[in-house]
């Protein structure tokens, strides 16, 4: 090989440009590579990657001959479908940072969302329209609103800047933008739901995604163009998208499942349909497609990698994803929005004998679990857990005093309260805000959470803190009766923890509910229940 070293360092525009690692440029790289491969599924529609990077081309030019430039930022607010794939990957190669709105809030919360973030264009589902027009005079910045699917007239259908996404597209040109995107510009503003206050959005770049693109790819062996994803979680949600990104890279498929209603022998019948290779439910979910898969002795399941997350997963649901998926690598993963997402991960094999813990900390994450002044504290007490790693997001967008308080000490600090063993692995004792001080001693909600659970009257429970005059605060269980027609009594589950934990740590009252709130990923939403039983 001839030259030197030196004559090739630098390069030029261009070749900076092809170095990139954006996702909008993955894309096109697959696109080039392995055109007439499916991409992706939604039902009976199924799209090659040619044409799906022909369609994010088609609606990039589209908003930026709206007014969409660089660094300006797109909301998505819709359920899952191919084309809230197409709505992200257009706005990441326009260089906009793409704003994914929850589809399940209401006016007001969506109304903060955009206006927080500026966002200038929204592409947006006909069915979620109202929320966009019932907030819009209030904001300025939105200039163009784009509406998938529905009739060519109708609600959401009209105002100035409102356009058919389908009509939008037939409208533009499928070439090459040529848009030099670097690595760490803005990609996404994830607005997390956060303990307290307003949601914060979490600024993650390019270079976050992709190298949490790379650790999944790495950590879970996903490389072959014949491996096809069930994105069953929302695309809203980080967890959600992020699952869909070493599909991409690897030119394999992801089978994109509508948002709705969960039901376990339908996920079954598409993860044999599709020949789905990879997967995730959370535990409860788990428990039920292990039974519907069981069901049937003849399932053909193709699956080479099986994950849950959200919550711990009971022991016994593990046994039995190990028996209906033998020889399946089963992982779960823990982790944060603001860490792009995911910090540790726990192999099945380790899954009984470290009971409870999240694992070890994944590739390029480095952790540390710290007192108040950032001391390592010894093996087995509890501290913060906090990280560095090329996925730490780039901050919260607007709120410069929340960024110092995150990064204190050049770490990401979690808020989790995490305990680490002689062998390296973490356990979660409990968000660092919600934790209980009671008369001085604290109390850690899943310790209290476990004891309850343990109640052969109770199906699940989760634990919050309410005033009390004498010692500032006590634990009050929020229970689920296992049978609704013979729920425990207060008497019964305070007795029954006071059997098993100290004093202090007991609930001083019991309400029994119906169902406990969750988020989109199965995750117990303690503020909802604060505000409700909380007093």
């Amino acid at each position: 090989m001839g030259g030197s070293a030196g004559a090739t360092a630098g390069g030029t525009p261009a070749l900076d440009a092809a170095r990139r690692m954006s996702h909008g440029e993955q894309l096109a790289r697959i696109a080039r590579k392995y055109p007439d491969r499916v991409a992706f599924v939604w039902g009976d529609d199924a799209r090659t990657f040619r044409e799906v990077d022909a369609r994010v081309n088609r609606l990039a030019r589209g908003l930026a001959a709206r007014g969409v430039t660089q660094g300006d930022r797109v909301a998505v607010l819709m359920g899952n479908s191919i084309e809230m794939v197409e709505a992200v990957f257009a706005g990441w190669r326009l260089g906009a940072v793409v704003v994914p709105v929850n589809f399940r809030l209401v006016a007001p919360e969506v109304e903060y969302v955009l206006a927080d973030s500026g966002a200038r264009a929204i592409v947006v589902d006909q069915a979620l329209s109202h929320l966009v027009d019932a907030v819009r005079p209030s904001l300025v910045a939105l200039e163009a609103v784009v509406v998938v699917g529905g009739a060519a007239e109708g609600p959401g259908a009209g105002g100035p800047g409102v356009e058919r996404y389908e009509d939008l597209l037939a409208g533009e040109s499928d070439a090459d933008l040529g848009i030099d995107v670097p690595e760490h510009a803005p990609a996404l503003i994830m607005y997390t739901s956060g303990t307290t206050g307003r949601p914060k959005g979490a600024v993650l770049t390019h270079f976050n995604v992709v190298m949490q693109t790379l650790n999944s790819m790495i950590q879970q062996g996903i490389e072959g163009s014949d491996d096809v994803w069930y994105a069953n979680l929302p695309l809203f949600h980080i967890g959600g998208l992020v699952g869909i990104l070493p599909y991409v890279m690897a030119g394999g498929c992801s089978v994109i499942v509508p948002s709705g209603q969960f039901d376990a022998k339908a996920a079954v019948d598409d993860l044999e349909r599709y020949g789905v290779t990879g997967c995730v439910f959370v535990g409860m979910q788990w428990d039920e497609v292990c039974d519907a898969a069981l069901a049937s002795n003849d399932r053909d399941l193709r699956l080479r990698r099986v994950s849950w997350g959200a919550a711990n997963t009971p022991v016994h649901v593990l046994e039995k994803m190990s028996k209906t998926l033998p020889g399946v690598p089963i992982f779960s993963f823990f982790g944060q929005t603001e860490m792009s997402p995911v910090t540790c991960v726990l192999h099945a094999e380790d899954a009984e004998r470290k009971r409870g813990s999240v694992g070890k900390p994944v590739i390029n994450v480095e952790a540390r679990i710290v007192d108040a002044e950032m001391n390592d504290v010894a093996p087995g007490e509890v501290g913060e857990i906090v990280y560095r790693g090329p996925t730490v997001m780039q901050g919260y967008w607007n709120m410069p005093e929340a960024n110092a308080e995150a990064v204190a000490g050049g770490w990401f600090h979690s808020g989790d309260l995490c305990r680490m063993d002689d062998e390296g692995y973490i356990y979660v004792v409990d968000r660092r805000h919600d934790m209980i001080i009671s008369g001085g001693e604290n109390i850690y909600c899943p310790e209290v959470e476990a004891a309850i659970s343990a109640h052969p009257g109770v199906a699940e429970a989760a634990v919050i803190g309410v005033p009390h005059p004498r010692w500032g605060e006590t634990p009050r269980a929020v229970v689920v009766a296992a049978d609704p027609a013979a729920p425990p009594t207060e008497d019964e589950i305070i007795a029954w923890c006071r059997e098993r934990l100290a004093s202090y740590k007991k609930p001083t009252s019991v309400v029994v509910v119906d169902a406990l709130p969750r988020n989109a990923t199965g995750k117990v939403v303690k503020p909802a229940l604060r505000e409700q039983y909380g007093s």
